[in-house]
């Protein structure tokens, strides 16, 4: 009896360890520590604030000519004032050279360069707002044309894009088979006269640069 009471209690003393470390909690799995997130760069857009390459292109085009170039009746130009997106936005200067803006109503902006414009709406939107910031440029040049007469592929008006040369003129209108470049020209209007400037465009396309005359509205280039 005593070996079979010794027995029993081997076995059951047995049970209730195997027991107790099944109910011991399990250790925590090991966890990776969170990656560190690299840090932005400060003034560095989202990607779904991005501009585009192209809309960038066209401000950076206007920009080199905001002290220069004057607004004129059908440009489309971008008034940006820093955030007050209400008031921001993409207008088109009507045939009367104004513009309408939320909060100021009709803006003349014809007639004006883009700095000169932009100090104006500032001023005008003092009224409204505390110290803006008010920046123009000009996104699309539809005012200003040259002509294209003569032996050109493309014949009649041309915009003219802001800094544009003889040699770009040229390489958007393109040339017949027939065209003499060594008695090209320009006619230009200048202070009530018109005048006829010589060109020499072989000269031009060696890399000459005074010879890639930057063009003015209303330009003709003749190619005989």
């Amino acid at each position: 009896m005593k070996l079979e009471s010794l027995l029993i209690a081997a076995v059951l003393s047995t049970t209730l360890i195997c027991e107790a470390q099944d109910q011991q909690p399990a250790a925590p799995a090991a966890t990776a520590p969170p990656a560190a997130s690299a840090p932005s760069a400060i003034g560095t857009p989202s990607p779904a604030t991005t501009t585009s390459p192209t809309t960038t292109a066209a401000l950076l085009a206007a920009g080199k000519l905001a002290d220069t170039y004057v607004i004129g009746p059908s440009d489309q130009i971008a008034v940006n004032v820093w955030k007050e997106g209400a008031v921001s936005g993409s207008f088109l200067v009507r045939p009367d050279g104004v513009i309408t803006m939320p909060l100021l109503g009709e803006v003349m902006a014809a007639g004006f360069t883009p700095v000169e414009l932009g100090a104006q709406i500032t001023a005008k939107l003092r009224k409204f707002l505390q110290d803006p910031l008010v920046e123009v440029t000009v996104i699309a040049i539809h005012s200003k044309n040259i002509y294209m007469m003569g032996e050109s592929s493309r014949k009649g008006p041309m915009e003219l894009s802001p800094g544009m040369t003889l040699l770009q003129a040229i390489g958007a209108a393109g040339l017949t088979e027939d065209a003499n470049t060594k008695k090209m020209y320009i006619l230009r209007d200048e202070n009530g006269k018109r005048i006829r400037i010589p060109l020499h465009y072989k000269e031009a396309l060696k890399g000459n640069m005074q010879y890639d005359i930057p063009l003015k509205a209303g330009d003709t280039i003749v190619v005989p």
